[in-house]
């Protein structure tokens, strides 16, 4: 497919959930497109489709924050997600979940998943120097202390955004590179947002996507 911008020697894409997260990268990065996708897989999913079919990229980096898990990464700092998943397609029963491959309905390694991970490939991991961790998907955030510990359980995850799976997913079926840079804005399950990172969160993680597409593009 003929490209967008004959000039340019990498086409990178870089998408989010909303304009805030990654508005002080695109005020200043006009060369690198930038897709605002929407909150939650399915709107992430469709934009994203939407916008490949248009453009032959080279790389997808989805930049956002999210909420940690446990207290080993400090409020405020980015991480690159090396694995993730569509952590609450299941089956729930009297307080117990069942994640989808555990069901028998679905198969944990066929394509694109890798024992009911969506992993990353992409060498370049190895290269960047973000803590790189495991991350897990969701459709629905909330203060619910059973939820939290049902993922722990069945994932031992270190965070959860609403979309990372989502980009994952749709780029391992169409073979594109692809990276998820996520900042931790606050602790799962702490709804008092006084006591999240937001700003320092939004900053770091702008920051980390500009280093991040330098080391692509140098």
């Amino acid at each position: 497919m003929k490209r967008k911008h004959e000039i340019c020697v990498m086409q990178i894409l870089v998408i989010a959930a909303t304009s805030p997260e990654i508005e002080p990268f695109t005020a200043v990065n006009r060369h690198v497109d930038a897709l605002i996708t929407g909150v939650g897989v399915p709107s992430t999913m469709y934009q994203l489709q939407k916008q490949i079919q248009q453009v032959d990229y080279d790389c997808i980096i989805q930049a956002g924050i999210a909420g940690s898990f446990n207290n080993d990464i400090e409020l405020g700092k980015a991480v690159m997600v090396q694995q993730d998943c569509f952590a609450d397609l299941g089956i729930e029963e009297k307080g117990i979940y069942v994640p989808i491959f555990n069901t028998g309905f679905a198969s944990k390694d066929e394509f694109p998943f890798t024992d009911g991970w969506l992993l990353n490939p992409n060498e370049v991991l190895s290269k960047i120097k973000l803590p790189k961790v495991k991350a897990i998907t969701v459709n629905k955030i909330s203060d619910s202390g059973l939820q939290k510990q049902q993922f722990i359980s069945n994932f031992n995850a270190a965070i959860e955004s609403m979309e990372g799976a989502a980009l994952h997913y749709v780029c391992l079926q169409e073979k594109i590179p692809f990276l998820q840079i996520r900042s931790i804005s606050n602790q799962v399950g702490e709804r008092d947002k006084t006591k999240w990172k937001i700003k320092e969160a939004v900053q770091n993680l702008n920051d980390e996507l500009t280093t991040v597409i330098n080391q692509l593009t140098d």
